[in-house]
């Protein structure tokens, strides 16, 4: 274990953690100190239940390092299960200073294709998931006085992608939910924030690839490891974030930025009013020069990770 533990004492709980961007927050935590509750329903990429062991081999890694760990199998859709989780962290441990909102799914689509059944399960596991295991951890952090709420977002919903409906609106949803909980928790000295990773796992191994700029691109991706990551979700967890809430962080390789937040860019006045002829002739080509373009992602990203 390392000699440096600033998470010395803390307990966080980690969901979707038995591999990719989870289990590497969860190992890192661990090092720094942290009792780690290891969430992980052993779920095939679509949500699918496949194995109960990927969050028990978490655990087993963390004790070999002379760490303390416990592991959950239940389901973050399931607000049932999300109390669950939370309850069994905090009878473990004896408290719960941090929650990092992890586990996701993916069913990609092109939205004329997305069926209902695709989008809701998406969006239940990352919107729904989010919220049901930040409220049952919000009644143990409000008692305790404090508490860091971190969850994952994406550039997907920040900025855009091609068939991702499902899961640009449940990151983007997450945002704003963090956004919410980091407003009406302050109170308490509770905090909440996102990180948009970009790493190499399980879920951004499912990109299609169909040319040889898209192999290119998921080649730089291989080179992103999921380790990256873990430093700004510890540093969230720790005291000395404790005046950092309600910010979006994205995080790819070495590079953290800090994202805009959406606030008026131009307006435009008149003073007896508009009809739609005036919005035609006056309104729209005075706003049109300030337009957001139809960006994905990697537009807005486009330059080689350091």
């Amino acid at each position: 274990m390392s000699e440096l533990k600033p998470l010395e004492g803390k307990v966080m709980l980690v969901t979707g953690a038995g591999g990719g961007i989870g289990r590497a927050i969860a190992m890192e935590a661990a090092r720094a100190g942290a009792m780690v509750a290891i969430n992980d329903i052993g779920a095939s990429l679509d949500g699918q239940r496949e194995s109960s062991t990927a969050a028990k081999e978490v655990v087993a890694e963390i004790k070999k390092l002379g760490g303390r760990a416990i592991a959950n199998g239940d389901d973050v859709s399931d607000p049932e299960g999300a109390k669950a989780m939370v309850r069994q962290a905090t009878e473990a441990f004896g408290r719960l200073d941090a929650v990092v909102n992890n586990a996701g799914i993916l069913r990609d689509q092109f939205f004329h294709k997305m069926t209902y059944e695709n989008f809701d399960a998406v969006v239940k596991v990352h919107l729904y998931g989010t919220f049901n295991v930040s409220r049952a951890a919000a009644d143990v952090m409000r008692e305790q006085g404090s508490g860091s709420l971190i969850h994952m977002t994406s550039t997907s919903g920040l900025v855009g992608n091609l068939a991702q409906a499902n899961y640009s609106a449940a990151k983007l949803g997450v945002a704003a939910l963090s956004k919410s909980m980091a407003l009406d928790l302050q109170r308490w000295n509770i905090r909440s924030n996102c990180i948009a990773p970009f790493a190499w796992s399980r879920m951004t191994s499912s990109i299609k690839v169909d040319s040889p700029e898209q192999q290119e691109r998921v080649d730089r991706m291989k080179e992103m490891k999921p380790e990256k990551i873990a430093p700004m979700a510890l540093y969230l967890a720790t005291d000395a974030a404790a005046d950092t809430t309600g910010q979006i962080f994205a995080v790819r390789n070495n590079e953290i930025f800090l994202m805009s937040q959406p606030r008026p860019v131009r307006s435009v006045h008149r003073s007896e009013g508009w009809e739609t002829a005036t919005v035609a002739n006056h309104a729209v080509p005075a706003l049109k020069g300030s337009y957001v373009p139809l960006d994905v992602s990697a537009d807005a990203f486009c330059w080689d990770p350091v």
